[in-house]
């Protein structure tokens, strides 16, 4: 049993139950049994293991025990890691793995129960544990009415109905997103609190103080030696104290003069925590938790790690090698596309919007095609697009109307012989201030080296990097990694249960991710929260991504599919993984190839042996009515497409599972765990822009003329955004110290079969050799692509990782 301080003197009643012998319709029950010196044992004070011993009166009716029913009669809740059984007469020892919460007896109508380690299909469950698996499973679905309370072990659907605060006033609406066609989205975890009171459809918002408190299933709650309460703790501490004190510290200061100045945050530091507010902090954390919580020293001087874009060079970030470099191999590789017709097309509706096709002309790029036409450079795949036109131009209006200046852009790159990208051209449109439906307004930059005209191309990629990094963190990060697969959690609970294959193959791959959703819903993406206040869509953020998520499609969520849809890669039988790269030297797709393939071998290899045909997947109703319930409530939006699978073979079980595990680890790892070494430099990737690009003539020319880099730091992220974007990234980008990566399990004895534990230890060894791989591959000075100008190896894919900043490490799930 693992020790909270609060559990010193747990009671609690076990009994071994269910033998595999029927005794009516129930499984024999043994005599209850006790735990022994829970009076007299001393147990941590500090975070610990805890044993204890319980003996059973053995009955040989028993066999072997299936299951045992646990009754807490303490007043406490504690954490029961395992039961082991020894010297079983007729089996040796039988461990049960637990890893859940209990809380007393009074808080259930049934009794809490604990399966054996065996699998089973629904169809091959001995039939003494079957009306407990279907009881078990009944009780995880609850009843979908009520305020969800901590001891709750409920999972269960709702809309995105509690982002906005109408109570607060209209400047806190929120459209509810998912239910309806305009706003579609992935479900949550339902918490069932009432609704506002000026809103019926909205539900209501905990108060800040107790944010922390926001129901999900407790056993989905971070671990306390994660330090990620911590983190739930500073996430709320941001908004609490961060945002006020560099409120008031920009107030007196708002712009950084120059780039030199920018590096006083990594190198000097900033005083902060003055007077009365410093006092206020004082008196709720101690000078250790300050330095935790903050990036700052005892006397608030804010000092932030320096981050691995700028760590060997303070302005190789500024070439346009690296500009096109990161579109491969930085925080946002999943973007960038083969250009296949020129100019380049809209897919907006020309009825609302016009003419939309890119007016970027042959004459703006020709002479930087090394000799070849266009037609050429298209048919031998050298023309290259990072298109954020489409997503953006139908809310750049609503987006301008505020403080933020943005433009709808699309880049052109070319594939040089050395495997970089050069940027061609970079278009900025605006809607036609007539109305939407006339069409874009749009002006062409194209690289320049000396004078004005080299500022003004800073600029401009600039407002690309502005785009690039609203449309990572809203959609690669937050839509396509943490919010689609939260209803994959909530299904696998409510439909497979812990004795199923699938439920045991899938479930390292949901930890942490409903809390951590949770969390992001009261503190980040809420209006009002730190999301809007640091990415430049603002209020319309969440409601973009819900647009957004018209595009997703589930099957093309996997690495192969994806390429391919991006035109990045082609079938190729000869080429490794199948698939042919089109840019050799594009870190992302090549390690994420090879992670890629060893989760679907690993997958393949599980799957067989508990399916020995596709009759056994469409046989099995728990997996049936898990898919169906997955796309027609947690996906509920989408239930019409025909793009999901049938789920009627083996085939189709494998490659969504292999989509699921690569999802919510591998692309989350690869678009998360950079942000801090690629953003937390933020004239690297701005989040905001906050004027218009300079037009000869006017006042804002002249001083980009006089003095380039202010007139740049003028331009994008002002200096209080700034200040809580890097303090967010800093806390997200983190590992956290018990951590468990892909190829590990929280505990060796998730099953009790051989060949799935051979397997998965096949699974662990190819991925330690595809480490060592990718850092062979970092040691060679021809894949300019994957250090680049800055000299910064991608790490984003290697598997493991040590806890805090690493820049590497792919954990199981989405745990942060």
């Amino acid at each position: 049993m693992e020790d909270y301080s609060s559990m010193f003197r747990v009671l609690l009643r076990s009994e071994s139950v269910v033998s595999f012998r029927q005794r009516g319709l129930r499984g024999k029950i043994g005599k209850p049994a006790y735990l022994e010196d829970w009076i007299t044992k001393v147990t941590p004070l500090t975070a610990g293991d805890s044993g204890f011993d319980v003996s059973f009166d053995w009955d040989e009716e028993i066999e072997v025990p299936g299951a045992f029913i646990i009754i807490n009669l303490h007043h406490s809740e504690f954490y029961l890691k395992s039961l082991t059984l020894d010297q079983v007469p007729g089996h040796g020892r039988i461990h049960f793995v637990c890893n859940s919460w209990v809380y007393p007896a009074e808080h259930y109508k049934t009794d809490r129960i604990f399966f054996t380690n065996q699998t089973f299909l629904p169809s091959q469950t001995p039939a003494p544990l079957i009306p407990y698996r279907k009881e078990d499973l009944e009780n995880l679905r609850g009843n979908g009415v009520g305020e969800l309370e901590e001891w709750d072990r409920v999972y269960d659907y709702a809309y995105y109905n509690d982002l906005g605060d109408p109570d607060k006033g209209p400047k806190y609406d929120r459209p509810v997103l998912g239910g309806s066609s305009n706003y579609p989205y992935p479900r949550r975890g339902r918490t069932g609190r009432a609704p506002t009171k000026t809103d019926p459809q909205s539900e209501s918002r905990l108060p800040l103080h107790t944010s922390m408190n926001i129901y999900v299933p407790r056993d989905e709650r971070f671990g306390h030696l994660k330090m990620s309460d911590f983190l739930g703790y500073s996430m709320k501490s941001m908004v609490q104290f961060l945002v006020p004190e560099f409120e008031a510290l920009c107030h007196t200061h708002n712009e950084f003069d120059s780039f030199d100045d920018t590096l006083k945050l990594y190198e000097g530091g900033i005083k902060l925590f003055e007077g009365p507010l410093r006092n206020d902090i004082k008196e709720k954390f101690s000078l250790g938790m300050l330095k935790e919580l903050f990036p700052a020293d005892a006397e608030g001087v804010l000092k932030f790690s320096l981050p691995e874009v700028i760590g060997e060079d303070k302005s190789a970030w500024r070439t346009d090698e690296e500009f096109g470099r990161e579109m491969l191999a930085g925080v946002n590789p999943v973007i960038i596309r083969r250009l296949q017709k020129f100019p380049p097309t809209s897919n907006l509706d020309p009825k609302v919007y016009g003419n939309q096709g890119s007016s970027i002309t042959r004459d703006h790029i020709i002479n930087n095609l090394d000799g070849l036409t266009i037609e050429e450079a298209i048919r031998n795949s050298k023309l290259f697009m990072l298109d954020h036109h489409d997503a953006l131009m139908p809310y750049v209006s609503l987006i301008n109307s505020t403080t933020t200046k943005i433009y709808a852009t699309r880049t052109l790159l070319f594939l040089e012989k050395n495997g970089t990208l050069k940027p061609l051209a970079i278009e900025l449109s605006l809607p036609n201030p007539e109305g939407d439906q006339f069409g874009a307004i749009s002006k062409v930059y194209t690289p320049a080296e000396h004078g004005v005209e080299a500022s003004v191309w800073q600029l401009a990629k600039a407002y690309v990097a502005v785009n690039d990094s609203g449309y990572h963190q809203l959609i690669s990060h937050w839509l396509n990694t943490h919010c689609v697969i939260e209803p994959f959690v909530i299904a696998t609970n409510r439909q497979l249960s812990v004795l199923h294959p699938i439920h045991k193959l899938l479930h390292p791959h949901f930890r942490d991710t409903m809390n951590i959703n949770a969390l992001a819903r009261q503190t980040l993406i809420n209006a009002g929260g730190i999301l809007e206040r640091t990415v430049f869509p603002g209020k319309y953020a969440m409601e973009m991504s819900s647009v957004l998520y018209k595009n997703w499609v589930f099957p093309d969520q996997g690495l192969p599919a994806d390429l391919i849809k991006r035109g990045m890669a082609v079938e190729d039988d000869d080429a490794p993984h199948g698939l042919r790269l089109l840019i050799k030297d594009y870190p992302y797709a090549v390690d994420g190839l090879k992670i890629w393939s060893a989760i679907e071998t690993w997958v393949h290899d599980y799957c067989h042996f508990y399916y020995k045909d596709d009759k056994s997947v469409q046989a099995d109703s728990e997996l049936q009515s898990w898919w169906k319930e997955l796309r027609e409530k947690g996906h509920g939006d989408k239930k019409d497409e025909p793009w999901w699978p049938r789920m009627q073979t083996r085939k189709d079980l494998i490659n969504t599972c292999t989509i699921i595990i690569w999802v919510g680890s591998a692309l989350h790892a690869a678009v998360n765990f950079g942000q801090y070494p690629f953003a937390g430099y933020f004239l690297n990737r701005p989040t905001v822009s906050r004027r218009l690009m300079p037009e000869p003539g006017s006042t804002e020319y002249e001083e980009l003329k006089a003095s380039p880099e202010k007139a740049f730091l003028k331009t994008i992220t002002a200096q209080l955004q700034t200040l809580l974007g890097i303090s967010l990234i800093e806390i997200l980008s983190r590992h956290s110290s018990d951590e468990v990566y892909l190829g590990q399990r929280d505990t060796a004895e998730w099953t009790t079969d051989t060949e799935p534990l051979e397997a998965f230890g096949r699974f662990g060894k190819e991925l330690a050799e595809i480490e060592d791989d990718i850092v062979e591959m970092n040691r060679d000075e021809k894949l300019r692509n994957r250090a680049g100008p800055v000299n910064m190896p991608y790490t984003l894919l290697i598997p493991t990782s040590e806890g805090g900043l690493t820049g590497k490490g792919i954990p199981n799930s989405v745990s942060i």
